[in-house]
């Protein structure tokens, strides 16, 4: 059942800004990826001074980061949106607020200014048009099991959040580890790796270090069975359910334009 279909044009719309007055920044380049930069890898990163640099990224990857969604929060739009790569440098102006901005992290994600500037790049260097669509789905909810929570307060507060496998990197099956991570940030995590949103409704606050090791002895478990296990070893589970899930639906998109 649809719920809303709202048709939206110009990324300022979703803070209320008229365009003329969205932040935008004072100097950008778009280019095709040919190779990861030197020292970065793949990904988009935040420096001090405010200036967002991505490397080898598809341009889907790119609205992810620039509009805060998951990968399957995207409609439409041709092929090479997933398959062409791309790299994006851009340096806010002295005057805003990100400017003064010094993450402890070039992994930490951009600041709420920083991806109105990025929307702003992608609107005008690849003629992204779009609208909103909100429509009933299926979710997982993330609550609590009823048994004693295996979490424990997080050591260091200014460590970089992170969920990962317990041998490190991306999920894989082995089990679910997290630092300095909030129940916001483990639903946020869950949610591509189970293709379908994860909503926070445990109802715990604060951050957390954690680790589980999933207990089966499969060499190559499957990875929704071994997250819906390990997650249950955290003292919370995932339920099946129902609820509004806002997509981003591209109308209209081109390759990028000479810098």
């Amino acid at each position: 059942m649809r719920i809303l279909s709202l048709a939206l044009l110009v990324p300022s719309a979703l803070f209320g800004q008229p365009l003329d007055s969205a932040p935008t920044f004072e100097v950008v380049s778009i280019k095709p990826a040919t190779t990861t930069a030197p020292g970065l890898g793949i990904g988009l990163f935040t420096f001090p001074g405010g200036r967002v640099r991505a490397s080898y990224c598809p341009l889907d990857y790119l609205m992810e980061q620039a509009f805060d969604i998951q990968p399957f929060q995207i409609s439409g739009g041709p092929r090479w949106i997933h398959d062409e790569r791309f790299d994006l440098e851009g340096k806010p102006p002295a005057s805003s607020p990100s400017s003064k901005s010094n993450p402890s992290n070039i992994k930490l994600p951009p600041n709420a200014e920083q991806r109105q500037m990025l929307q702003a790049a992608l609107v005008d260097r690849f003629q992204l048009q779009f609208h909103w669509e909100t429509n009933e789905s299926q979710v997982y909810l993330l609550v609590k099991n009823g048994k004693e929570l295996n979490l424990q307060a997080a050591k260091n507060k200014d460590d970089y959040p992170w969920i990962g496998s317990v041998a490190g990197g991306g999920l894989s099956g082995d089990g679910i580890a997290g630092i300095n991570a909030t129940m916001a940030l483990l639903a946020e995590r869950l949610s591509p790796r189970l293709d379908r949103p994860v909503i926070d409704r445990t109802g715990i606050e604060g951050a957390f270090d954690f680790k589980f090791r999933y207990p089966g002895d499969e060499p190559h478990p499957d990875l929704v069975s071994s997250i819906l296990t390990s997650v249950q070893g955290l003292g919370l589970k995932l339920e099946a359910g129902r609820g509004p899930v806002k997509t981003l639906v591209i109308d209209r998109v081109e390759r990028p334009s000479a810098n």
